[in-house]
Order: C-alpha cells, then structure tokens, then sequence
C-alpha cells in the first residue's frame, strides 16, 4: 500500500479546546456579529459575546442535568444555529458530542448511543424524539415541543422560495475548459498525489476561462457527488479575488425554514438530469434562492449534460430563475481505467435451512429458503410500526410485530375451532392437492410455500400427497413480500435445481387478491432480469373467498385455525424481513426462530390433527374434483372488487388498509392498529376468535348484511402513535 503524508499547517496547543475559539471571539472582538437569526420576524445579529452567554447558559444547564466530564450527549438534529450552539455547550460542561444523524433508524441510533455510552441526547423535533425512544423507552422533553415541531412543519413544508426575478437569467456555455487529461474529477473515483499536482497546476488556467463571465456575487454549485472539482475552481476563483461562495446539489429532501437560526432557508426542487442508478426522482439546490448570487456557476460532468439539465423546470431553468447569469462549465467524465482481472466466480446459492436447527417442522417437511436472523433485534412494538408504515418512514417487512402471546381462552378458542373445523379443512386440503396433481400428470410437483401462512398448509399437501398416493413431494418456504416482490435469490435456487414448470406456489388463502397480483408482477419481473424462464405466478390456496385464484381447496370464507396465531402454529418462525443493511444482493431474505417459544408450539398439533381426517375425507374430495375439474374456475376477483368498495364507502382510500376474510382480520387484530370490524350478519363460531381479540383490544365490531366475507378488518386510517414511547410509556414533559 502507498502512504504519502504532508507536514502540519497548524500546530495544536496541548491545552487547547474546541470552545477557545468562542472565548477568543468575544474577548478580542466582543461587539463582532459572528450570527445572523430571525425572531420573532425580525433578524438579529448574534454577537460574539451574546454567543458566549448562550453556550454558557446552555453548558450550566446540562451540568444541573447531571452531565459530568467526560460523559457523552447525543446531539439528534440537522445543521442548524441550535446545533452550534449546543455542540458547544456540551463541550464546554467538559462532555463529548455524540453527533446523531436526524435520518438514522432506530437500529443505528440504539448502536451509536450504545457503543458510545452517551448518558443523555438532544433532539430537534418529536419524530426525532419517538425514534429515540424506540429504543430507550421514555424521553424528557420541555413543554410545548411536540406541538411548536408540528406546527414548524406545517408552516414551512414545501419549502419557502423567494419570488422569480421578472426576466430569467441569461445563460452562458463556457466551453474550452482544457481540464487536464486522465485526471478524475475527485474522490469518488480515487484521487492520488499525481492527480492533485496536474489538477493544481492547471486550476488558474481553468479559473481564468470562467473568471470573465462572473459578476458580482458569485455561487459555484456542484452536483451530488461531483462535490470536489467545483470547489477547487470556488476557491481559485476566491483567490484570484472574486466574491465566491459555494454549494451542491442532493437527492436529500430537508424542510426549508426562512429563518437566520437554520441552515436550510429555501430549497430549488428539479428532477434528476445525469439518468442515476436509483432511478427518475427529485433533486434539490438549498439556499441558492435568495442567496442574493448575481451568478452561479453549475459545474456538471458530460454523463450530466443532459437535454433534461437544459429543460423547462430543469436546473438551469429553476437557478436562473433567481439570478441574473447562470454560466455552465462541463467538466468530462471519467472513467477509470482498470486492468483485466479474471472474472470473480459467482457466490455459491445458499442452501435451505431446515428443522430442528430452524423450525420445529421435521426436516423432511420443508426446507426454508431464507437466512436465519434470530440473533437480530427486529421486533418493534405495533403503535410504533403502524405509523412509520402508514407516513412512509418505513415498510413492514423492515421490522417484526411483537409476537402475540395467547392468554389461556384464546388457546382455548383455538383449539375448539381446530376440533370443529379439521374435517373441513383436511378435505380442502385433498380438494387442492388433488386438483394440483391433476393438472401435472406424469409430473412430481414441487411445492413451494410462500412464507409462513403459506408453510402449514404445504406441509400438508405434502402429507396428502404421501398419504394417498405414496409420493414424496419436494416443499420448500420463500419470502414475498407486497411492493418489494418475491425472493430472486430463492427463486434461482429453485431453478437451479428443479424444473421451474414443475413448481407450484401455495398459500393459505386469498383476500382481496395482493400477493397474487403481486407474484405475477414479480415472476415477470424476474424474468426480463435475466432470470430463469418457466415459473408459473398462479397460486394454489386452501381457501379463495376473493375469487382470484384458478386452484384452490374451498372459495367459503371460514376459519383455518392457523391464521389464530402467529409463529407458534408455523412452525416458531416469524414473519420474514427484508432490510438492506441485512439481506444482500445474493441472500436470502430473514426470518427469525422462536425457539423460546417452544413450551408454546402447536405447529404439530396443528397439522396432526388436520392430517388424522385424511382418511375420513377420501370420498368427498375425489368427488369434489371431479366437479371441480369440470366446472368455470375462472377467478372474478370479485374479492377486490368487494375491498375498493369498502375503502369508498368507509372513507379509508388505500386498499392496503383494508383486510377481507377471517384469516386476514385476525391479522389485523395480532399485528396492526386495527379500526373496526366488520363482522357479517349470523357469521357464528368462526368469528369467536375474532370477538375475542376484538375484545381484548377495544376494537368496535359493526355488524354489516351485506358482506361478502365472514368478516374484514379495517386498520386505522390516519393512525399516530402520538407521544407513545415504544415500552408503551408516555413521553413526558419535566
């Protein structure tokens, strides 16, 4: 590895302090405005001195907090006056700043304040207050905050931007930049000492080709990560004595507040130009309105010069709106040159996990497609999930709802409803599996269960399938999940070892129709990527009371007993997960193992049980396929239909928040904020597990006649957690 060093500019005293800076300031230049900030609509200078008092008054209030020397305090908060001010505060009480950013998620805040053992944190507003309490528990706040952050937002959101000059700017091309050859334009494409000394020796010339189409004063505006050459042409050009100030383009939307105190005062909104690899979206210019620039300089590379750059309500368009020159220097790309290096060989697909080590089914039974996160703390409580769900903040399948413990009368209901409806559901059961090896003969079916609802009932297909005609069906688990798709890496996997014609995906049962439409999508998907061709998206489903599906068992909408609990009747594994900072591009999507909850399993029971009235069934199911086999299949969807009505009539609007049919209404009520329930009039013991949990949560249950579903539950439709921290306890003011 190369090293190169050079000597230090500035020789830092030993006592030296980060806070000498302030009591030099205001010793050697007291009356000396260091800050501008508004208040109370009007701008006041902030003085040396003033600054002074501020961070002193601050740093005594932390040390009567109990902050002690050397102690660490997060500071939560995006660039602002306060920030400045309270980083010098805590490192005037003899503490250490933990900075936090105002983005970080729950698992990256519970590490930096863990690993840094910080005794307290500051933050900015009540989202930030509730992502710390996640996972601290309660957080302290002073009185008012919560209601001043809120009303902060809907004041500024949107961003305030200064009216359009009457007439754009004039725009000016400076071409012949004579940037030197094979030298990148910064970091992001590695930078050596040999780069610098050509890019050094050729800056004045560069600043001189620009320095005649500046007026007054001047912004160079870099784009995103094409940060570092525009700033070595800002600073050449301040030294050849231009008035120059420089800033960047982002993807990062931050709300834009016109007062003197905060960093961000307005924003410039306009859609990507450079074709980026995350796709089509908005980018933004911060404090470029109202800069009071008479020119700015937008340096982009060539990959970046663009006919969307030059377009109306492009960003040239939108900057000139507020300047009287935009000049538009296009650097080249670079692309770097790399020598010719064997090709890596693919990673190797993983294997299935498999029971005992992962699950309490036999190994035999199913093989999981998914890597195992049992070591990662993913559960978060079911207020503080709804509500980053329903404000975007995050998908559902990022964390797990706590897993529900059934009081002793729900496992009681259970299994009075598993008494009263095994026979039907072993013959649904033979009626699918039946209908699945009728439509592939000569042909060994490989089940594939989409995880978990889907996993109890493959293992007992798999068992009709043994148990009436002696054949050992292979059946594995994957992870789909609604707007991100199925797993592509379990999906190669299958095709790497079965013929993907022979795979049939089940579930266990059909609402409103979303995961099929869903699979679909994502089997299309997967193929124009290049994937194995040959997988059919159609699902077969123990009960399709929405119409959507052509193989099913029964289209009655009753209780299958396992959608009454959650891990512990599918075989201890959770719901699956899939987050970035977990599952790569070659893995498998996560799951977790509830192997504490083993006193609690009725996964055996469960299908011992179902399977005990195989032989019980026989008859009615070679019956009712052969009905069946003959008769119309042709999903209606009317199940949809039915769920978009109800959204209207109830004043929801998101299909997504309204779950038809027993099974998904039990859903509802274990792992959402739930509404309402709506129960169809004379629907009987079926819904006694609902009533219950219903009852159990404080959940209204209206009675409706006409209802194509046993019952549907409606999940709040604008819920907040308000100041519920995630232990349940109630952020408090001191």
């Amino acid at each position: 590895m190369r090293e190169f060093s050079l000597p230090a500019l500035y020789e830092v005293p030993a006592d030296g302090n980060l806070t000498d800076i302030v009591r030099r300031n205001a010793a050697q230049h007291p009356d000396v405005a260091v800050i501008g900030r508004k208040i109370g609509g009007t701008w006041q200078d902030v003085t040396s001195v003033q600054f002074l008092a501020e961070v002193r008054a601050a740093a005594k209030g932390l040390i009567a907090s109990g902050v002690q020397p050397g102690d660490r305090v997060g500071l939560m908060s995006r660039t602002r006056y306060e920030w400045t001010l309270l980083d010098f505060a805590i490192w005037s009480a003899g503490a250490i700043t933990v900075p936090v950013y105002e983005t970080s998620s729950a698992e990256q805040i519970q590490w930096i304040l863990g690993d840094s053992g910080a005794v307290a944190i500051l933050v900015e507003s009540d989202a930030h207050a509730a992502a710390v309490a996640s996972v601290r528990g309660t957080v302290t706040l002073p009185d008012g905050v919560l209601a001043k952050g809120r009303a902060l937002v809907e004041e500024h959101e949107g961003g305030a931007v200064p009216a359009p000059r009457r007439e754009h700017g004039e725009t000016v091309d400076v071409t012949g930049l004579d940037w030197p050859a094979g030298v990148p334009d910064g970091g992001r494409h590695g930078f050596t000492p040999a780069h610098r000394a050509a890019l050094d020796a050729a800056l004045p010339a560069l600043a001189a080709r620009i320095a005649p189409h500046l007026t007054g004063r001047t912004l160079v505006l870099g784009n995103e990560e094409l940060m570092y050459a525009p700033l070595r042409l800002a600073t050449t050009l301040e030294e050849s004595g231009a008035d120059v100030a420089y800033s960047t383009t982002t993807r990062s939307p931050v709300l834009a507040v016109d007062d003197p105190g905060y960093a961000i005062r307005t924003r410039l909104v306009f859609p990507a130009h450079d074709d980026p690899a995350d796709g089509p979206g908005d980018r933004y210019a911060y404090n470029v309105a109202g800069g009071g620039f008479d020119t700015v300089v937008v340096v982009v590379d060539s990959a970046g010069d663009t006919p969307a750059l030059r377009a109306p309500g492009g960003l040239l368009d939108r900057v000139a709106a507020h300047t009287a020159r935009v000049v538009v220097v296009v650097l080249p790309s670079y692309v770097p040159a790399c020598a010719s290096v064997p090709e890596r060989p693919a990673m190797p697909l993983p294997e299935p996990l498999r029971g005992p080590a992962f699950s309490s089914y036999a190994p035999d039974e199913v093989g999981w497609l998914l890597q195992d996160l049992s070591d990662v703390s993913l559960e978060a409580p079911t207020e503080e999930r709804e509500e980053a769900i329903q404000s975007g903040g995050a998908h559902y399948a990022e964390s797990l709802p706590v897993e529900y413990q059934p009081s002793e009368r729900y496992q009681e209901l259970f299994h009075a409803a598993l008494d009263t409806s095994a026979q039907r559901i072993a013959r649904a059961v033979g009626v699918v599996t039946e209908t699945v090896l009728a439509e592939r003969p000569g042909r060994s079916p490989v089940l594939v269960s989409l995880a978990r609802a889907g996993t109890p009932v493959g293992v007992l297909m798999r068992r009709w399938a043994q148990h009436r005609h002696g054949v050992a069906l292979p059946h594995y688990a994957v992870s789909i999940v609604r707007g991100r798709g199925i797993d592509a890496t379990a999906l190669r996997w299958l095709a790497a070892h079965h013929d993907p014609a022979d795979v049939v995906f089940v579930d266990g049962w059909t609402g409103k129709g979303a995961i099929t439409r869903e699979l679909t999508a994502a089997v299309r998907e997967f193929e124009e990527s290049g994937g194995a061709v040959g997988f059919d998206p159609e699902i077969a489903v123990l009960a399709d009371p929405g119409s959507c599906v052509r193989t099913y068992g029964t289209r009655e909408d009753f209780l299958i007993p396992s959608a009454c609990l959650n891990s512990t009747v599918s075989g201890l594994i959770s719901r699956t997960v899939l987050r970035a900072d977990l599952v790569g591009p070659d893995d498998f999507h996560g799951a977790k193992f509830y192997r504490e909850l083993a006193d609690a399993d009725v996964s055996g029971t469960f299908v011992d049980t179902v399977a005990g009235r195989f032989d019980d069934v026989a008859d009615a199911v070679d019956l009712a396929v052969k009905e069946l086999l003959g008769s119309d299949r042709e999903p209606t969807w009317e199940g949809w239909a039915a769920v978009e009505r109800i959204s209207e009539e109830y004043g929801i609007h998101d299909v997504n928040l309204v779950k038809p049919g027993v099974g998904e209404t039990t859903r509802v009520l274990l792992r959402r904020v739930p509404w309402k329930i709506l129960a169809r009039a004379g629907a009987g013991a079926d819904l006694d597990h609902v009533r219950l949990l219903a009852e159990q949560r404080g959940v209204p249950v209206e009675i409706v006649d006409e209802l194509p579903y046993s019952c549907v539950g409606l999940i709040h439709p604008r819920f907040t957690r308000g100041a519920t921290g995630a232990d349940g306890r109630a952020v408090t003011a001191p």
